[in-house]
């Protein structure tokens, strides 16, 4: 979805929100781990000159799964 928005718009949304307002999601997606729309930790883009501030997003959920693997790295 992220990167539909970004072929359509030539930038990167500035926040989840934006991806509902502009019909690209129904509603904000629940994080799997925590039940959660609001625990998602945002990635910005790693290059100054992109515009917009959602990259890539990721589980805000503290802990690990039972193999060691930090929720935030799923």
């Amino acid at each position: 979805t992220i990167d539909k928005f970004y072929g359509d718009k030539g930038r990167y949304p500035d926040s989840l929100d934006e991806l509902v307002s502009e019909k690209y999601l129904r509603s904000l997606p629940y994080d799997p781990i925590t039940g959660s729309t609001s625990t998602w930790t945002l990635i910005a883009p790693a290059t100054a000159d992109a515009t917009g501030g959602v990259y890539d997003l990721k589980s805000g959920a503290p802990g690990a799964t039972r193999d060691g693997k930090p929720f935030a790295d799923l």
